[in-house]
């Protein structure tokens, strides 16, 4: 072999381990800032409402406040608390410069690191299956393997840290990362797909269930994780070419995931913010008060005085009723569900989602032609509207 030929071998060698480690460092920082982000969100939406006392604003979000569920409410809060700890800490974990120039704060943050995505998966379990959230039986199995991983991660972690095995340590707190992040990868992935598709395609936006959930509720870590393991056998084999595919892979995910935390940001998490710095009062906490203590007759007229005389002290956004009406429909009230969905129609006479939400609460009520109608309405003002087509052919009984 001439001596050029060798040159060339290991310029590109080198170039190729350069290009592996700028993607991975791309990847952690793009991760990073979407992490925090999210942590922010949390905190301030969350957060904010708690101290306020509006509880019952966590309901537009995945957990849900329950009036009485002292234990519920205390496993969320607690939940909450600590996903923004852990959110915030995390990634410090994984800086190499922290590790080597702050051994200390690396060993005591790693010390609170691990018992609290312990802790949090527990009570993720708890309110999956015991309180009770959003999605069907096949999401709550993936979100439950999620959790089982991150126990079985975080064992494994620690046991190689106390072993003073470093190199084993390190990649098991790799893993730990990508399965501890399952829900924020899910948040991502999910607006990346919405983004891409233009709008909620194998799924129902409503009941929030559909083929691309139910994967999405197991893609959300096992392919961080497939992805990791691709990456860390790489490293370890000979070839540039390899390496350069495996960067080239890095690449294209995090742009990827660069669009998908944009997406969430702009989408989700800014207006939930600005909702939590809202002065104004809830109508929807204002109206579920009054249903509860004097019936629905008198919160629809408490709504429409409230709105002709305080219309700048209350907040009278349209996802107010919508969540409130879904509220009633969980707990199966549903005539109280029609009619304040259908004081949102009312409302907001040109918002698809309004009626679709309004033909849901006819369909579980048993009135098929009063809830065909309002599919077809929404579906009329937005023709990409997947769900109420499914829902139209499912009561008309020409479903395929």
């Amino acid at each position: 072999m001439s001596t050029m030929v060798l040159t060339n071998r290991l310029e590109l060698s080198s170039s190729a381990d350069t290009a592996l480690k700028v993607a991975a460092r791309f990847w952690f920082i793009i991760a990073v800032i979407g992490q925090w982000l999210f942590a922010f969100y949390v905190a301030a939406s969350y957060g904010i409402s708690g101290i306020q006392g509006h509880f019952t604003a966590w309901n537009k979000g995945a957990h849900r406040y329950i009036p009485g569920d002292t234990v519920g409410n205390i496993a969320i809060a607690a939940h909450l608390f600590i996903a923004v700890i852990i959110l915030a800490g995390g990634p410090l974990q994984l800086i190499p410069q922290i590790r080597s120039k702050a051994p200390r704060f690396h060993r005591w943050n790693g010390r609170f690191y691990i018992p609290a995505v312990f802790m949090t998966s527990l009570a993720g379990l708890y309110l999956v299956w015991v309180r009770g959230t959003i999605g069907d039986v096949v999401q709550h199995l993936g979100v439950s393997l999620d959790a089982v991983l991150i126990m079985i991660f975080s064992v494994l972690a620690l046991r190689s840290a106390l072993a003073r095995d470093f190199r084993t340590h390190g990649r098991w707190a790799l893993r730990l990362f990508m399965v501890v992040n399952g829900v924020w990868f899910f948040r991502i992935g999910l607006m990346l797909w919405i983004l891409i598709n233009k709008g909620p395609v194998g799924f129902d936006s409503q009941t929030f269930t559909g083929p691309f959930i139910s994967f999405l509720s197991y893609a959300n870590y096992l392919l961080p994780l497939a992805v990791l393991e691709l990456y860390l056998w790489t490293k370890e084999q000979p070839g540039a070419l390899r390496r350069f595919a495996m960067a080239t892979v890095l690449g294209v995910l995090t742009l990827g995931m660069a669009v998908g935390v944009f997406a969430a940001t702009k989408v989700l998490w800014i207006p939930r913010v600005k909702a939590a710095y809202d002065g104004r009062q809830s109508i929807a906490e204002t109206l579920s008060a009054t249903i509860a203590a004097s019936g629905i007759d008198a919160a629809a007229a408490q709504y429409r005085h409230l709105k002709a005389t305080a219309a700048t002290a209350y907040n009278f956004d349209k996802d107010e009723l919508n969540t409130l009406g879904y509220d009633l429909i969980r707990a199966k009230k549903f005539k109280e569900a029609i009619q304040i969905l259908a004081l949102n129609v009312e409302a907001y006479p040109h918002w698809s989602n309004a009626y679709d939400s309004l033909g849901e609460a006819y369909m579980d009520d048993g009135n098929k032609p009063l809830a065909i109608a309002n599919y077809q309405k929404s579906l009329q003002l937005n023709p990409a509207n997947h769900g109420a087509v499914l829902a139209i052919q499912k009561l008309s009984g020409t479903r395929p």
